[in-house]
């Protein structure tokens, strides 16, 4: 929680609701606030930046790493088909 936050968020359908009007007014100031021939030239080199090739490759290798963890942990919290506990879980009775 931030500690200038005028409405806590724990408050139901209040909570988030100050953030909905301030964060957008402060991001108009901040960038008010930046020279325009700086903005010009970053928005620029922005521009310029989506133009370059992106690594496709490297996209699909951060996906396969997300869903591979989320399949070890959903394998590891779904409870188990016999026995109901976790893998590794012995509920053998000897």
């Amino acid at each position: 929680m931030s500690p200038i936050d005028l409405i806590p968020d724990f408050i139901p359908l209040l909570g988030l609701r100050d953030e909905i009007i301030l964060l957008p007014l402060a991001i108009m100031l901040a960038v008010r606030l930046v020279p325009a021939d700086l903005m010009a030239e970053h928005r620029e080199a922005a521009a310029q930046a989506a133009g370059r090739p992106v690594s496709r490759a490297g996209a699909a290798a951060v996906v396969a790493i997300w869903l591979s963890a989320a399949a070890r942990l959903l394998w590891w919290f779904w409870p188990q088909a016999a026995g109901g506990g976790r893998p590794g879980d012995s509920h053998r009775a000897d």
